[in-house]
């Protein structure tokens, strides 16, 4: 997944990810009036917030990255009227790796350093 130079564009609210390439290939043009075919990647989520599917031309075709975690929940966008918002590559990577951090708070220790 080159990140680097390309815009990232989030789905908020739910899609249905029972889609394929082709759907959300669909959702991007149809919906979000963007192409698809730019220097872009396209990020969607479930309804439950436990799946993302990542979308991304690399020039001779669709690469689709998959997440599915175990425990918890992405933090993810209600839709806000116009269904896309734009994030950096830093903001990505915190949404795609949040759930992981949000787990090391809960754990107990971390802490550890308080009590002494």
């Amino acid at each position: 997944m080159n990140v680097r130079s390309k815009s990232i564009y989030l789905a908020c609210g739910p899609t249905d990810l029972r889609n394929s390439i082709d759907g959300l290939c669909a959702i991007v043009q149809d919906k979000f009036r963007l192409d698809v075919y730019g220097e872009a990647m396209f990020v969607f989520c479930n309804r439950c917030r436990d799946r993302i599917k990542i979308l991304e031309w690399d020039g001779d075709g669709f690469w689709m990255h998959l997440k599915r975690i175990e425990k918890g929940r992405f933090n993810w966008p209600d839709d806000n009227g116009d269904g896309t918002m734009t994030l950096t590559q830093d903001e990505l990577a915190i949404l795609i790796g949040g759930t992981r951090l949000l787990s090391k708070l809960k754990r107990r220790d971390i802490f550890k350093a308080d009590v002494a």
